[in-house]
């Protein structure tokens, strides 16, 4: 622990005391909880995170360090990270620095000595919200005033900000144009083991411009943000697989199948953000365990999804009763809320990238192969 004293603020006036190992510039954003024990990497550099203030259950992070393999984007994607103990000193064969020193270079805040249970148990009670993390003894009302003043979630299009500024083709195989919302590496590297050849576009591609680059599937990629906020992608989604193209999406672009048909979409009281939430195939009864992030997710039930009539629920979360994965009834359309490509995380999803494969006709074409 440091002698610098710094904070945690939230917008309802409830803050959490704690310190930090250097000088903290204000960091605001929403204030979320992810369960996780490890893939605290992973977590900062999704850009799912975009925007938002990130609590780790566990009590200790950064005893693994980090390493350039596992990055899910360039850098890290959080506003700030609260952590109950900072290890200063990381022990594993693959590390090549130390979590506090990679944040530190990226001027990301970080507050540790914070009472984690209590803040988390705060946001299961009252939803996440905005909040700042600062140094001082104490908010002062200059600080709540800018807090108060900062952007809410709701209505932000985050998409538009952490999407590919220019397209991006990597592997082999069936040509699969890849919307980029705020896309994960790992959907990337699955995409090309599943055997694809992967275009990654921007998130206002047009559907003209992506007929043009000739594909035999879509994908549709996570991201932050509000769904509601990215409207400019649901006449893209509509038209291209409306057409018959074979869709996957997920997370983000979960959300944006369902907006595209009719649907709507809510903010969650605090999100799912973590690992092993149990979802409930439908079809044949399965429960998956999976990793989810998301703060929003499609309006409806297991009877079905108001104004989309064309869209069948797949998929229930066990802990809420949430829809966690849609299917059109007719065209080759899927998409699931939780994360089948998490590094680190659960494998019992992972079939949903072959059930991708299968709907390009790659199945039928290796099985009649001698």
């Amino acid at each position: 622990m440091t002698d610098r004293p710094a904070f945690v603020l939230l917008e309802d006036g409830a803050w959490f005391a704690g310190s930090s190992a250097r000088p903290v510039s204000s960091g605001f954003g929403e204030v979320v909880f992810t369960t996780n024990l490890t893939g605290y990497q992973e977590t900062f550099t999704d850009p799912s995170y975009l925007g938002q203030i990130v609590v780790m259950t566990a009590p200790m992070i950064g005893n693994y360090g980090v390493n350039e393999e596992d990055m899910e984007s360039p850098h890290p994607q959080v506003s700030g990270v609260v952590v109950r103990e900072l290890s200063r000193h990381c022990s594993n064969w693959r590390a090549t620095r130390s979590l506090d020193d990679w944040l530190a270079s990226a001027a990301v805040p970080v507050i540790e000595g914070v009472d984690t249970r209590r803040l988390t148990r705060h946001l299961r009670e009252c939803g996440a919200m905005r909040g700042v993390l600062a140094e001082g003894s104490g908010p002062t009302a200059e600080l709540t005033a800018r807090l108060m003043a900062s952007p809410s979630m709701e209505g932000l299009d985050l998409a538009s900000r952490a999407t590919a500024n220019a397209r991006i083709t990597e592997g082999s195989g069936p040509h699969v144009v890849a919307y980029d919302f705020g896309m994960k590496r790992n959907i990337v590297r699955m995409l090309i083991a599943a055997g694809c050849r992967v275009t990654v576009v921007p998130a206002a591609t047009s559907a003209a411009e992506v007929r043009g680059l000739k594909p035999d599937g879509l994908f549709l990629s996570n991201g932050p943000g509000d769904p509601a906020a990215v409207g400019y992608a649901l006449e893209n989604i509509r038209e291209l697989s409306g057409a018959g193209l074979p869709t996957f999406g997920i997370c983000l672009g979960h959300q944006l199948v369902g907006l595209a048909y009719g649907g709507s979409t809510a903010k969650l009281p605090y999100g799912h953000r973590g690992g092993n939430h149990p979802v409930r195939d439908l079809r044949n009864d399965q429960v998956l365990i999976t990793t989810q992030n998301h703060g929003f997710a499609v309006v409806g039930s297991a009877d079905g999804i108001s104004g989309a009539l064309a869209l069948e629920v797949t998929h229930l979360n066990l802990n809420d009763g949430t829809i966690e994965g849609i299917r059109h009834r007719e065209l080759p359309l899927f998409a699931v809320q939780y994360h089948p490509e998490a590094a680190p995380g659960p494998h019992d999803a992972l079939p949903h990238f072959a059930e991708f494969m299968e709907s390009l006709g790659v199945a039928r074409v290796k099985s009649a192969t001698p």
